[in-house]
């Protein structure tokens, strides 16, 4: 049992590394294509390996659930939450954009009592606050360098972590692998719509690079560039393959806490690739938003004792393709 959590969590650790390298990847091609466009050829690349990874997991079958609904309206969220995010990236350093992002898991604490009825207990409101304070000093509103690209990562992380609450509500009948293979299908229709939509209203310039990411028209991609959307794709495979063997070798709780490595490699990345070097309100606010996380996972560990079973891949990194 001991040697199965030590490599789950390396197994997490692994996937969280993988599942960072699309941040660079996106943010490198933000300056000359449409967030659409990447969306749709990173679907695309990931179509036939997840229709592989379905089929050896439930089968094919699968897809063809009577929650179809509750499927579908869930991947459209997770579409937008995916879509805000990348526009963030397009306009914030990768270390801004991810840490705001690390939201998430204090925003599911917050609505897990009136979505789910689940009891939020004061502990888990004050760790939700402290995350906050975190905000405030990373984004410094009044300081008169905010941008609100700020609140995208922000509404990101919102709309993330109330798809994360639907897949509690239907995870005991469907897998992560149907629930990413719906995903991916919302996000190929999802960009190719909002494509069409800006297209046919003629609007395709915007002065601020986050609008100008979203509103961009398609072009013809060159083939470094096209590989770097590509790898997404890939990257985002691999990435739920090695998430969900996490959470099935280790319980959840135990595993949970090394989703925070995340956070560490956005900024490696943004200094290597883009010369980018955090603030010391990055770094304050950043410590804040991972501190509030840790005491709040810590509590719950406390809080259930007993070993907790495998659930689906329901962390921050987690949603593949």
């Amino acid at each position: 049992m001991r040697n199965r959590t030590v490599l789950g969590i390396l197994s997490l650790c692994l996937g969280v590394l993988v599942f960072s390298l699309q941040d660079p990847l996106v943010k490198a091609v933000s300056g000359g294509y449409p967030v659409t466009e990447v969306m749709a050829i990173r679907a695309i690349v990931a179509l036939p390996i997840l229709i592989a990874i379905v089929q050896a997991d439930v089968g094919l079958k699968a897809v063809l659930s009577k929650r179809f609904g509750m499927l579908t309206l869930r991947a459209f969220i997770q579409f937008s939450s995916y879509t805000v995010y990348y526009l963030a990236i397009a306009a914030l350093p990768l270390a801004d954009a991810v840490a705001l992002y690390f939201m998430a898991p204090l925003f599911i604490m917050a609505m897990a009592g009136p979505y789910l009825g689940e009891r939020v207990s004061w502990k888990t409101l004050a760790t939700v606050l402290i995350g906050l304070v975190g905000v405030l000093v990373m984004v410094r509103p009044g300081a008169g360098v905010f941008d609100w690209a700020a609140l995208l990562s922000l509404g990101s992380a919102f709309l993330y972590g109330f798809s994360q609450l639907m897949a509690r509500r239907i995870g005991d009948t469907e897998s992560s692998t149907v629930m990413a293979f719906y995903q991916n299908g919302a996000y190929l229709s999802g960009a190719i719509a909002v494509a069409t939509v800006f297209h046919l209203a003629g609007i395709t310039h915007a002065a601020h690079p986050s609008v100008e990411f979203l509103v961009r028209p398609w072009v013809w991609p060159t083939m470094p560039d096209f590989l770097k959307m590509a790898a997404c794709g890939l990257v985002a495979s691999a990435g739920m393959i090695l998430l969900s063997q996490a959470y099935r070798m280790a319980p959840a709780n135990r595993v949970a806490t090394f989703e925070y490595t995340g956070i560490l490699w956005s900024p490696l990345w943004g200094f290597l690739f883009f010369a980018e070097v955090p603030r010391e309100t990055t770094v304050l606010g950043a410590a804040l938003i991972i501190g509030a996380g840790l005491l709040a996972l810590s509590g719950g560990r406390r809080r259930n004792a007993a070993p907790a079973a495998p659930v689906t891949t329901d962390a921050v990194s987690s949603e593949a393709a």
